[in-house]
């Protein structure tokens, strides 16, 4: 195997060497190298430079499901970056890897603890395991009032209470850029020999060092997801996975990534993954330092801003992550609406906050942005602010298990009735506000007041949901379950 260095850029320059060979092709994509396009001055100009890369697995272009050469020599290359045994690169988002690092390592009715406020795709992929999750419920932020972290405590009471656990599913930072110290939880779970498989979408960047966290790779986590497009030059959907273990079968992984991902995996997509650790190679200390000082720039600017206020800075944060909150009363939602009127798109609104994603890049200039926010605010009407909806209701400090567990719930049937009768009854659907993606009711649990009310407050705030219409109809769909009695094992 030939020597690497992170100044390479091997598939996009594999791709562009191609490209310069003015190839004929005879094979898909369609538009032949951005040659066949409608005869349109906007759509030509848009795509062609783009699809030059947008190529197929034929002869000198390696193949993702078996690479051999300029893909793997780029996989290799993020691996060293990140110290990881093994990366491999994810075209279906993080999502895809998330399915497939539970899939290897969880089986049919086997327990997984798993972080109440994780990813539906976390959720969605236990459900495929058929496994039997049992949800660690994480502290809640005082400020912010969202979800964080778990604690090692409440592991070893849950692995004290359950015998014969698979795997522990952490989500770490959570969608806000907090972040927590998992090396207790990874040493004990490894003293009983119990892979670790953290969703660390959002800390792609981490792996630069301070002030940024740590990541969990750096903690000795089995399995780390990456979402590269969130915080890196990487195209929507590009993120990696990273092995680090002896006790996962780094195989059985990639058999899954086989089995899940596209059998015409996107080589745009692939390269800007190279394109994205060669930009993360690039970094000096000096750059780390210039992104962090623009950034406290740019929260001392907002700070005059006196309709605003910044929220939630401190240790163990991602500074990329920018959380603002009115200061006259608006809601997060009613924030996000006016700062849209001037064309300023946040990641997400809750029903406190608003959060920008800002971009790690040393010498990006926040002036105009700053411009537009002080104007979307200016004159804000006082009112008053009686809101006080947190996550905590969701999340009571407990171990819970479905009521109806992802094998069982195939036995019953499903009805829809009005979600204000659905009290105590078990839901028959997964809902998600989204973003951040975090289900608030997961299929198989049961019905509370403080659900109802929660999903109904983020409603009448303007909440998006994803999947489901029940805002619109009022209704929820559930399982037809008689008796208490039924659910008695």
């Amino acid at each position: 195997m030939r020597s690497l260095n992170q100044k390479e850029i091997p598939l996009y320059t594999t791709l562009l060497n191609h490209f310069s060979k003015s190839p004929i092709s005879g094979h898909v994509p369609g538009h032949k190298y951005g040659s066949n396009l409608p005869n349109n001055k906007e759509i030509r100009h848009s795509f062609s430079e783009i699809l030059k890369l947008d190529v197929t697995e034929i002869t000198g272009l390696d193949d993702l499901h078996d690479p051999t050469g300029a893909i793997q020599d780029a996989q290799i290359l993020a691996a060293e970056l990140y110290k990881a045994d093994e990366t491999f690169f994810l075209v279906n988002g993080s999502t895809v890897g998330n399915l497939a690092m539970i899939l290897a390592t969880c089986s049919s009715g086997g327990k997984v603890l798993v972080q109440r406020n994780c990813h539906k795709s976390i959720m969605n992929g236990i459900e495929l395991a058929g496994a039997d999750p049992i949800f660690l419920s994480p502290q809640v932020h005082e400020e912010i009032g969202v979800p964080t972290s778990i604690s090692k405590e409440q592991v070893k009471l849950a692995l004290h209470q359950f015998e014969d656990v698979q795997a522990i599913i952490i989500t770490n930072p959570n969608y806000y850029g907090i972040s927590s110290s998992l090396e207790a939880i990874i040493h004990y779970a490894h003293s009983k020999k119990i892979p670790v498989l953290v969703d660390e979408a959002h800390g792609a960047h981490f792996v630069v060092g301070e002030p940024f966290p740590k990541s969990a790779l750096l903690m000795e986590a089995d399995v780390v997801v990456h979402s590269a497009h969130k915080t890196l030059p990487a195209l929507t959907m590009g993120s990696y996975l990273h092995v680090k273990s002896n006790l996962v079968d780094k195989e059985k992984v990639a058999y899954y990534l086989r089995m899940l991902q596209s059998s015409s995996p996107s080589y745009p997509i692939m390269a800007s993954l190279d394109i994205a650790r060669y930009y993360l190679a690039s970094f000096s200390e000096q750059d780390i330092k210039n992104v962090n000082q623009n950034i406290e720039r740019l929260v001392l600017e907002l700070d005059t801003i006196e309709e605003i206020e910044v929220v939630g800075n401190g240790k163990n944060k991602d500074p990329l992550k920018l959380i603002l909150r009115s200061t006259t009363g608006l809601s997060g939602y009613e924030l996000q609406q006016k700062l849209e009127e001037q064309n300023v798109f946040v990641e997400l609104a809750d029903p406190l906050n608003v959060l920008f994603i800002l971009p790690l890049s040393h010498d990006y200039s926040f002036h105009d942005m700053i411009s537009r926010i002080r104007k979307a605010v200016h004159n804000s009407a006082i009112k008053p602010n009686n809101l006080r909806i947190t996550t905590e209701i969701l999340f009571p400090m407990n171990i819970n298990k479905l009521t109806l567990n992802f094998l069982e719930q195939n036995v019953y049937e499903v009805e829809e009735i009005q979600i204000d009768k659905a009290v105590g009854k078990i839901s028959a659907e997964t809902i998600v506000p989204y973003p951040p993606g975090i289900p608030v009711l997961i299929k198989g649990e049961r019905i509370s007041q403080e659900v109802v009310e929660y999903i109904g407050g983020l409603a009448a705030l303007g909440a998006r949901f994803q999947g489901v219409d029940f805002t619109k109809k009022n209704t929820i769909q559930i399982f037809k379950v008689d008796t208490e009695k039924e659910l008695q094992h």
